[in-house]
């Protein structure tokens, strides 16, 4: 376990009723500058993907990528971490659907003016438009899911819906797919090619 993990793990204790002292310890232990709220993991891992393809590494620059377990949770992290607790810099990406949890969440903790970073619908719309279908089926056939994908394709609640939609509902169709597709779709974008939110968040770190 890396000490950005300790302090994640410890972040997320003290969301869920557990004592802050060992957050705060470890925030000054490790010079904690900023926290990218998350909804989940799959978007810690694309953030991550993109980090490293630009040969940065977040957590010695003191920046802590956490995945919140839902946009509902914003409100009760940015308490904790910004203004009113350990005065981090906050800041986020989300689901257009969960811009006002995180737009409610980092004004009443006063960090408002921080600012977040918004998906016209998700990271993975995002990153299949940014690569096109062909190229995401081509790296679904090589991470060994394609007869998967062509299963999934065969159920009756995907007829009618455009291949761009049924990719992006298949990505969700199995636990830890998301997560899995979430580092292979960014490693394989073109550095021209990096959607807008995911790249404006990055680049403001």
């Amino acid at each position: 376990m890396t000490d950005m993990e300790s302090f994640r793990r410890a972040v997320t204790a003290w969301a869920a009723g557990g004592p802050g002292d060992p957050a705060h310890e470890l925030a000054a232990r490790l010079s904690v500058r900023a926290v990218v709220l998350l909804e989940g993991p799959s978007d810690v891992a694309a953030v991550d993907a993109l980090a490293g393809s630009r040969d940065r590494d977040l957590e010695a620059e003191g920046v802590c990528v956490l995945a919140m377990g839902g946009a509902m949770s914003v409100g009760r992290f940015a308490r904790l971490l910004g203004p009113p607790g350990l005065g981090l810099r906050l800041t986020g990406l989300c689901d257009e659907a969960e811009r006002g949890y995180y737009a409610r969440g980092l004004e009443r903790a006063g960090a408002a003016e921080q600012g977040f970073f918004v998906c016209a619908a998700d990271l993975e719309d995002e990153l299949i438009r940014a690569l096109g279908v062909a190229r995401v089926e081509e790296l679904v056939r090589a991470e060994g899911d394609l007869r998967a994908l062509r299963t999934f394709l065969r159920q009756p609640a995907q007829r009618g819906r455009t291949s761009h939609q049924q990719l992006r509902r298949f990505l969700g169709t199995k636990k830890g797919r998301k997560i899995h597709y979430g580092r292979v779709l960014v490693e394989a974008l073109a550095p021209d090619r990096v959607p807008a939110p995911l790249d404006d968040l990055l680049m403001s770190l």
